[in-house]
């Protein structure tokens, strides 16, 4: 287990890593770098409220599943996170666990969503997903500097 301190504008944050896990007969981890865009690019999450729950929704999806988040971020249209998932799951079941469940549990918490989303699904088809076992800090450094990168000039 190694303890990672990192600052970023001014907010010291320490995560927690663990290199390895053991399943069983093999060791390894399975560290994924996600991002993920709401239907149509919509700024669904302009309030801090549906952020949030948005962050909330997301969180519960991987607790669920044994997928362990390792930083989230949400942005007005998209969110970018870590996680790292079992190694037996495939990219595509964690995303489908990821935007499935999170899309459930948000059109819960906020009905109202059903007028723009009417067939309940918020988050867009696409996605980016990929492994970053190796660039772990320059993924952590872009998703923590997201707001700076987006920012309206």
């Amino acid at each position: 287990m190694e303890n990672q301190e990192h600052l970023f504008s001014n907010e010291k944050i320490e995560i927690k890593i663990n290199h390895y896990k053991s399943y069983g007969s093999s060791v390894g981890i399975n560290l994924q770098s996600i991002q993920i865009t709401t239907k149509y690019r919509y700024a669904m999450m302009r309030k801090e409220k549906i952020k949030v729950f948005c962050k909330v929704a997301i969180e519960e999806a991987c607790k669920k599943h044994k997928i362990e988040l390792v930083i989230i971020k949400i942005l007005d249209e998209h969110a970018h996170l870590i996680v790292d998932c079992p190694r037996i799951m495939s990219i595509a079941k964690l995303m489908q666990i990821i935007k499935g469940l999170s899309s459930y549990i948000l059109f819960r918490l906020c009905p109202d969503f059903r007028k723009r989303y009417p067939r309940g699904e918020f988050w867009n088809d696409g996605y980016f997903c990929a492994s970053c076992g190796n660039d772990f800090e320059k993924a952590l450094s872009y998703i923590k500097n997201q707001e700076k990168h987006h920012q309206r000039i």
